[in-house]
């Protein structure tokens, strides 16, 4: 069973999962995530994703906490290329990683103290203002020009702040919109007009791509 709710001061939301064991599809959302498992005391860190992942979920609660794209990296300390497409245990970022995992392992609520510690984490960073284009929609020579850099320029900080170049940022971000949309019900050839597709079997070839398997899977 998977809930997720609103999280303050920057974040995109905390989340919990229990469940048994399990393999599950992780699809590319720009995010970055702090994740605690309760059953292992681990702190983990899942990076940016560039295509779906399958991970291997363990019996028992998983709190998580989840950083919007542009955001998490500055948090962990390392550029968001360092994470992408990875799972890494939170010891090879910060150095009181594991006085933080014992301190969840004895919370009474989990779920707040894991928010805490990723609060604290985010008011000490400074992240790329560019975590704005999230937000946005962009063409890339435009916005380089409109914040004076080349788009070699750009597309290095890109891969510091979201892990990706700027285009793959691009499709990551509208295959995300397109998938929030098509949960609502919207037909999908909608979905497609109204993100930016050339047509239905345009997104169809981009959620294959990016998601692993088509559309109607991934909303089952």
């Amino acid at each position: 069973m998977y809930r997720e709710w609103e999280a303050p001061d920057g974040l995109a939301c905390a989340w919990t999962r229990a469940s048994s064991p399990e393999i599950a599809r992780v699809v590319p959302d720009g995010c970055t995530d702090l994740i605690f498992f309760e059953a292992t005391g681990e702190l983990y860190v899942a990076g940016p994703d560039t295509a779906a992942q399958t991970t291997a979920v363990p019996e028992g609660r998983a709190f998580g906490v989840r950083f919007p794209p542009g955001v998490g990296p500055a948090a962990f300390g390392v550029p968001g290329h360092a994470l992408r497409d990875l799972r890494v245990p939170a010891t090879e970022l910060w150095h009181d990683a594991r006085r933080l995992a014992d301190e969840l392992s004895s919370a009474e609520d989990t779920a707040r103290t894991l928010t805490s510690i990723a609060v604290t984490r985010l008011r000490a960073a400074s992240p790329d203002p560019l975590a704005a284009l999230a937000r946005t929609a962009f063409d890339v020579p435009s916005l380089a020009r409109s914040i004076g850099v080349t788009d070699r320029q750009l597309r290095r900080r890109c891969l510091d702040a979201f892990g990706y170049g700027p285009k793959v940022l691009q499709r990551v971000l509208r295959f995300d919109r397109a998938v929030a949309l098509a949960r609502t019900g919207l037909p999908f050839a909608d979905v497609a007009a109204r993100c930016g597709y050339a047509d239905q079997a345009h997104l169809s070839r981009e959620v294959k791509a990016l998601g692993g398997v088509p559309l109607g899977v991934l909303l089952s």
